[in-house]
């Protein structure tokens, strides 16, 4: 049976970086191919030189028996390949069904011109909503939907283009447990449709659920391919990170005891909204406070409004014995407030910044006066704090000058990090802090959060993996409805526990 796509010895250079070295790669009819690796392994460059987002330095492309050095993307389109970024292209301002549609619009022709046949694109949209599991009408604003419908809704797009082969990047990072699997159910009818899957994740043991099988990518170079049922998670493990990862999952906790000072105290909270009602809980000095839930259950909605992102209603917020008032982001800055928020697309970065214009801007803006609108830029300042963090943070760039969408998904969270630490921020709150991240630099990540708690700085993690929370936290909290509905000390905490006080209100 001919193979779908074959990549033979594509390399891709950038100024100062070798992002693949002679890589191979095929994608058979029917089949979940794996592609896996750790970030700034080269996954998402081979990918954009697929869909004809990037040209290959040298290297080809076999599609359909024809023989590509370079793509388009268009012509990769034609040729039957569709792409889902991890970072959504949902258009926030058009509808779901104008998002599906958008650049092949459906036609009819009356006397004899050719008009937009909106009727049936309604028709579609409703089918592949529908077999999605996305319960909106086709009409309703993307910017209305939640991450995770988004993400949805990048997925009937690609569904919808009736491709050959589609690549999805990281397609769970937002997804409830349902919602994933309402995605492999859709990817077993690909499959049996002769569809051939792409399929980029960090979750290791959904990958061993739904794929055939697995290529590893390091440091740009090819690993080696190998079908599922023939590897172990800690097989696919020592490919990515080239030797065994001690603790890979689990970073030792200290002694610490929970009776000491408080660091941060909420009372009474309620947004304006009303999405959440008088919330209480305190973070303790040296500890790490997981939070658990599901998505949309308040558990992000809280944070935003201790962030200042949203207006509260009433209640108080006390950090280290001082009681805020925080309006806006700008006043929970200058308190000393970081959020690493769960999109970092849409809210972490500044996508025409540099690497050093990301992490300084933060503790520039804390330094200005008038709101931030007034203060003086101290480049020799900024150069060296780059620097600082880029090398506490271990970012894998070329140069700080170097814009920070060019950098592989962890080495932006990394980057966010840095910004937040060169703040000198007092409270960090984490959300979905390692979505789309490879299991080793969820390591360093982890062992941060450690190392911030240690310090007496307060640290909050809202995450909807339960191993995660589990692994780094000292105590969880769970939400039902917007509201706290469970505690566990990590002692007694269990994934089962923590799934039944997000799904069954307490009595």
């Amino acid at each position: 049976m001919q193979n779908l796509v074959e990549m033979r010895n594509v390399t891709k250079k950038f100024p100062g970086v070798v992002a693949l070295k002679d890589v191979n790669f095929d994608i058979r009819p029917g089949e979940v191919h794996v592609l896996l690796g750790e970030n700034g392994a080269g996954k998402s460059t081979l990918m954009k030189i697929l869909s004809g987002a990037y040209t290959p330095t040298s290297g080809e492309v076999i599609i359909g028996g024809e023989t590509y050095d370079k793509l388009t993307p268009a012509l990769s389109s034609k040729l039957g390949i569709s792409i889902i970024y991890q970072e959504l292209s949902v258009i926030n301002q058009l509808s779901i069904q104008e998002n599906i549609f958008l650049g092949k619009l459906e036609e009819k022709s009356v006397l004899g011109i050719p008009v937009v046949n909106k009727a049936e694109m309604l028709k579609k949209t409703k089918e592949y909503i529908n077999d999605i599991g996305l319960d909106y009408a086709p009409e309703t604003p993307v910017s209305a939907l939640r991450i995770s419908e988004k993400q949805m809704v990048e997925i009937a797009k690609a569904v919808a283009f009736n491709a050959n082969v589609i690549i999805m990047d990281e397609p769970t990072s937002s997804l409830t447990d349902e919602e994933v699997n309402n995605l492999f159910d859709i990817i077993k009818k690909l499959k049996e449709e002769g569809k051939g899957i792409v399929y980029i994740s960090h979750k290791l043991k959904e990958i061993m659920q739904i794929g055939d099988r697995v290529s590893v990518l390091k440091d740009g170079a090819y690993v080696g391919t190998h079908d599922i049922k023939d590897v172990t998670i800690d097989d696919l493990v020592t490919m990515m990170v080239g030797r065994e990862l001690e603790n890979k999952y689990q970073v030792q906790k200290a002694d610490h005891q929970h009776g000491g000072e408080v660091v941060l105290e909420v009372k009474n909270l309620t947004r304006k909204d009303e999405y959440i009602k008088d919330i209480n809980f305190v973070v303790k000095k040296g500890e790490i406070l997981g939070f658990s839930g599901l998505v949309a259950s308040g558990r992000s909605e809280t944070m935003e409004a201790i962030y200042g992102a949203v207006p509260i209603k009433s209640g108080e917020i006390i950090l280290n014995g001082k009681t805020l008032k925080i309006n806006n982001t700008y006043e929970a800055l200058k308190e000393g407030i970081a959020l690493v928020t769960e999109n970092r697309r849409e809210t972490g970065f500044f996508h025409n910044f540099s690497i050093k214009e990301n992490i300084s801007v933060a503790k520039r803006l804390k330094k200005a006066k008038m709101s931030g609108m007034w203060g003086l830029i101290d480049n020799k300042d900024d150069v060296r704090v780059a620097k600082e963090q880029i090398d506490a943070m271990n970012v894998k760039c070329a140069s700080m000058d170097q814009l920070i969408v060019e950098l592989s998904g962890g080495n932006q969270q990394k980057v966010i990090l840095g910004k937040w630490m060169a703040s000198g921020c007092k409270l960090i709150i984490f959300d979905e802090p390692t979505k789309g991240i490879d299991v080793g630099t969820k390591a360093e990540i982890y062992k941060l959060m450690r190392a911030l708690c240690d310090e007496g700085i307060g640290v909050i993690v809202v995450s909807s993996e339960m191993p995660e929370l589990l692994a780094v936290c000292d105590r969880i909290l769970v939400y039902y409805e917007g509201k706290i509905n469970g505690e566990y000390d990590i002692e007694d905490a269990t994934e089962e526990k923590l799934a039944y006080s997000a799904t069954v209100v307490a009595e």
